[in-house]
């Protein structure tokens, strides 16, 4: 892995997992943009991830759930939520392109904007069930 400094508040970090695939980490103050590259497919960025890894690491036994979440969706290509619905079968598409997600047997929950056309996933929130009952998943900026 690669790492650099470019400022004292923005990191990098370049890691090669395969000739033909590239993982781009950018670490800022408040977030993580983190590109995955591979021959042939989209790019996918997840803004806010910094705010899951904060979460699995206060929720252990969401950390499982959560990294193979994001395995799945920074190769995936979706272009509606159908495509979501295909790879996340228990994830529930509602208004302004959000998708919830059922994290760790559905003890967590995970909600999501997804910008089609640019490949982007924005962290909205992330919280216990009780928690997720308590807020609009249409509407919630938790990050």
């Amino acid at each position: 892995m690669l790492k650099g400094v470019f400022s004292h508040s923005l990191q990098w970090s370049v890691s090669v997992f395969s000739r033909m695939n590239w993982i781009f980490c950018f670490h800022f103050e408040n977030f993580i943009l983190d590109l995955n590259v591979e021959k042939n497919k989209s790019l996918k960025n997840i803004i806010a991830l910094r705010n899951l890894v904060r979460f699995y690491n206060r929720h252990p036994d969401a950390k499982a759930s959560i990294e193979t979440w994001l395995a799945i969706t920074k190769s995936a290509v979706w272009q509606k939520s159908s495509d979501v619905v295909r790879d996340f079968p228990d994830a529930d598409p509602v208004k302004n392109n959000r998708v919830v997600f059922n994290i760790a047997g559905n003890k967590y929950r995970l909600i999501v904007q997804i910008s089609y056309v640019r490949q982007w996933v924005f962290i909205k929130f992330i919280g216990t069930h009780s928690e997720y009952n308590k807020v609009d998943a249409n509407t919630i900026d938790q990050f």
